[in-house]
């Protein structure tokens, strides 16, 4: 087995530059670290939700049973495996005492035309999100509870970013991701018979006291500023979520795990 042992190895090279936003969407590819994140990536791609495009390795940072077997199937089925020194492998990772495995990724392309209420009848949507943590801990919510895609708006994050990789687990590459303007966002939900659950500190309905239906969108506004007037104005249902101390608000994330499971109560109970 050849190590790759130069930093300025050509493949290397291109692995460095997926870490900027420009390149990324430019070639379509994305970055995958970790353990967890690349084995979520490549069950996706049994699923056809995501291309593995070729697998990066540290042999002496590698001490999991699982990631290696990982690596020696993907490499049986044809799937290009570099092998890299510990150094080498370390001027890649984007986080410190890396695990000593990392895929290049080719993700599904979305557009918020091919969603409905019938492959999509739950949806979540974010306005000018700025943290890819929080964006990440959205989506593994989103999933834990059974909702079914994304939506950005007005967006300039970009959902593959590692940052939101990291933060979703992996589970970015399980869920549709679409990003859209605002408009063009409700001109969707309104052809398509979406019901719009917004979140704002001025909802005149308690999150907990609301008859959730599908198909819905659940609306959160920006971390800084919330919704827009206009933004309100087209919720069809405006909720709040009361606050019995100083805080005025919530974390993004939390607010919307807060949101996610109260609407998974109402929405298996009409179920049952």
């Amino acid at each position: 087995m050849e190590l790759i042992s130069s930093r300025n190895n050509p493949k290397i090279k291109q692995v460095r530059l997926l870490k900027e936003r420009k390149a990324r969407l430019a070639s379509g590819l994305a970055v995958v670290e970790g353990i967890f994140p690349v084995g979520e990536a490549v069950a996706a791609a049994q699923e056809h939700r995501v291309g593995v495009e070729s697998i990066f390795y540290a042999p002496h940072l590698l001490r999991s049973i699982f990631a290696s077997d990982l690596v020696d199937s993907l490499a049986s089925q044809g799937v290009p495996c570099y092998a890299t020194s510990e150094e080498v492998f370390n001027s890649i990772a984007d986080k410190d005492n890396p695990q000593g495995i990392l895929a290049v990724v080719r993700p599904v392309s979305y557009s918020l035309d091919e969603l409905s209420p019938q492959n999509a009848p739950w949806c979540v949507a974010l306005v000018t999100p700025q943290d890819p943590g929080n964006v990440g801990t959205v989506l593994r919510t989103l999933d834990a509870v059974g909702a079914s895609c994304l939506i950005l708006l007005e967006n300039s994050l970009d959902p593959y970013q590692p940052g939101v990789v990291r933060a979703s687990m992996g589970l970015v590459f399980w869920t549709p991701v679409v990003s859209a303007s605002f408009p063009e966002f409700i001109s969707w939900a309104r052809r398509n018979g979406y019901n719009l659950y917004g979140t704002s500190a001025r909802g005149q309905e308690d999150y907990r006291h609301v008859a959730y239906r599908k198909p819905c969108v659940l609306l959160l506004g920006s971390e800084r500023e919330g919704l827009s007037a206009d933004q309100r104005v087209a919720c069809d249902v405006l909720v709040n979520l009361p606050m019995g101390g100083r805080a005025t608000s919530l974390n993004l994330a939390v607010a919307a795990g807060v949101m996610l499971y109260a609407m998974r109560e109402e929405i298996e109970e009409k179920l049952e």
